[in-house]
């Protein structure tokens, strides 16, 4: 059973949304810091939905939000299996949403049910007002023998569990600030270079990030969630030694979001995942051979947080 949206908390920030030169102005700074060759530029988005990028949309422009459900609260110290998300119904209790086209795409716990497992989710759906799915969803779990296995879910699993951080919108084209680096000189990943820039830049007004980055050569190390745990765990060590890691081979194409601070929403800062076409799949962490590290991103501004289902304390570990 899914849990009853209107039953949930629904919290609703505006915030402040600068242009996309004024956002490439803000993440200069920290991309050339950690990237030996930075180029930045406002462009018509690509056609997302197809090769190298399988989004379930076209675009990630019309009524931007981040979005950001559940919480690792109901992860750790021992899971909350009662924490499951139908991101339809989720998304269309959203005032604005209630009888219109949307896509979201990002990072979250898979749908446990499903496969009668933990798992991550790179969450990856489109709806049309008719109800009409377009589902591109993968999960990552681990196997018995210590594997990664990775698997499209069926169209019709629009689940998600525990917690996640999307970002939504209308899927339509338009104008995006396409984000391409290579060779990474420093030690901030490509997500946090941009972020930790972006929250310095604007100082103390909140400012939240969504899309889509490749990550064209190189590998990268990434994390899979093991099976619950059936003992608690209450230490950034605990959690590292019951994550799996793995060194993912690119091209990965990875979604999610990042934000300049918590806006007092217990928002976690940055969050992305990332699948492929060859069965490798997982958490982004950061590259792990950056005299060969290639990145390319395509992404658009938030005009508002969304927040579901915020629990009343916060853990501070487990967030990346």
């Amino acid at each position: 059973m899914s849990l009853d949206p209107k039953s949930l908390r629904y919290e609703t920030k505006e915030i402040f949304t600068p242009t996309l030169d004024e956002l490439a102005k803000a993440i200069t700074r920290g991309l050339n810091n950690n990237f030996a060759e930075v180029t930045l530029s406002i462009v018509d988005c690509p056609d997302l939905s197809k090769a190298p990028f399988h989004l379930a949309s076209s675009g990630i422009d019309g009524d931007t939000v981040v979005l950001e459900y559940g919480s690792p609260d109901y992860l750790l110290p021992l899971v909350d299996r009662s924490k499951i998300y139908d991101l339809v119904p989720l998304v269309k209790n959203i005032q604005g949403f209630e009888n219109k086209d949307f896509f979201l795409a990002g990072a979250g716990a898979g749908p446990h049910p499903l496969i009668n497992q933990n798992c991550e989710g790179i969450m990856n759906l489109k709806v049309d007002k008719n109800g009409k799915i377009v589902n591109e969803t993968h999960i990552s779990r681990v196997t018995e023998d210590g594997l990664m296995e990775v698997q499209k879910v069926p169209t019709a699993e629009t689940r998600s569990a525990l917690l996640g951080n999307v970002f939504l919108s209308e899927g339509r084209a338009g104008k995006v600030l396409k984000v391409s680096c290579k060779k990474r000189i420093g030690t901030e990943n490509f997500i946090s270079s941009m972020r930790l820039s972006m929250a310095k830049h604007f100082k103390d007004t909140t400012v939240g990030v969504g899309g889509v980055f490749l990550l064209k050569k190189g590998k990268a190390k990434q994390h899979v969630m093991d099976d619950f745990s059936k003992t608690p765990i209450n230490t950034e060590d605990e959690l590292n030694n019951w994550l799996k890691f793995y060194d993912m081979s690119a091209p990965l194409i990875a979604v999610g979001t990042f934000v300049t601070d918590e806006a007092d929403l217990d928002l976690r800062l940055q969050h992305f995942h990332s699948f492929s076409q060859h069965g490798e799949a997982g958490h982004y962490h950061y590259d792990v051979t950056p005299d060969i590290a290639e990145y390319e991103g395509y992404f658009n501004v938030g005009a508002r947080i969304v927040r579901i289902d915020r629990p009343d304390s916060s853990l501070k570990f487990g967030r990346d």
